[in-house]
């Protein structure tokens, strides 16, 4: 495949607060200009605030379990609790670092269902991650068509520890426009040989390089990605369900 040209990426500017019910779609067509050839990465943690996934702390009650788990790991029997409503299994508990790895309802592997209070405005609540981050990207994608007559592809995004690494790293949850992988398996290489282990995870890169322009403490939580049309494509896809590994196809669980 031909290498790539040009790759420009800029933070969406003059983010607001996002309320309950914000057409995020709309919002980011009023403060940038977008063509069906562009990408857009979005911060998970305002697609939880527009589709109400945060949570107050003191409307949960901790089951007996929760309550067990907290006194594990030095946590909040209510985050405990809301970790356990999120999760299918739990991978390994560490109470020396007070962290549950845990499967989520999504099939993510991650620290604490993805659950934490960064960037909330106020005090004892936390967010969730989006019920269904694929079905969100869609949802955004076609409000941004509805705004602009144009199509571009979504992506949205968290932030994911890694098993083998110190720090965390911006990965895709959800995706829209654009297939998750870029499999070259089986084309040949510079040297004439087939390739055989090349699958590369493109949202997850343009993830991690929106998350530079973007910033933790910025208050941008949206950014255009330019340059990379040969991955945008018209139908929304299968989202990044296919990126997920199955069980019997992990060697470290």
């Amino acid at each position: 495949m031909d290498a790539q040209g040009e790759i420009l990426i800029q933070a969406v500017p003059g983010f607001p607060e996002v309320d309950p019910g914000t057409n995020l779609g709309v919002m980011i067509s009023e403060r940038i200009d977008l063509t069906d050839n562009d990408i857009i990465a979005l911060s998970q943690k305002v697609v939880s605030k527009a589709e109400e996934r945060i949570v107050s702390l003191d409307t949960v009650t901790p089951s007996a379990k929760a309550e067990e788990l907290a006194g594990e790991l030095d946590k909040d029997p209510a985050v405990v609790e809301l970790i356990l409503s999120e999760s299918t299994a739990i991978i390994r508990k560490d109470a020396e670092r007070s962290i549950l790895i845990v499967e989520t309802v999504h099939g993510f592997i991650c620290a604490n269902a993805g659950i934490d209070s960064s960037n909330l405005a106020e005090s004892g609540t936390v967010a969730l991650l989006p019920k269904d981050s694929d079905r969100s990207a869609r949802r955004i994608r076609a409000e941004i068509e509805d705004a602009t007559g144009v199509r571009p592809a979504l992506i949205i995004s968290d932030s994911f520890g890694r098993a083998w690494r110190h720090g965390q790293s911006e990965v895709a949850i959800g995706c829209a426009g654009i297939d998750p992988l870029d499999d070259w398996r089986g084309l040949p290489d510079r040297s004439g040989n087939n390739l055989e282990a090349t699958n590369i995870a493109v949202v997850d890169q343009m993830a991690a390089a929106a998350d530079i322009a973007r910033s933790k403490t910025s208050g941008t939580p949206a950014v255009r990605l330019r340059g990379l049309e040969r991955f945008v494509q018209r139908e929304d896809g299968a989202g990044c369900f296919p990126q997920l590994r199955k069980p019997e196809d992990d060697l470290f669980r």
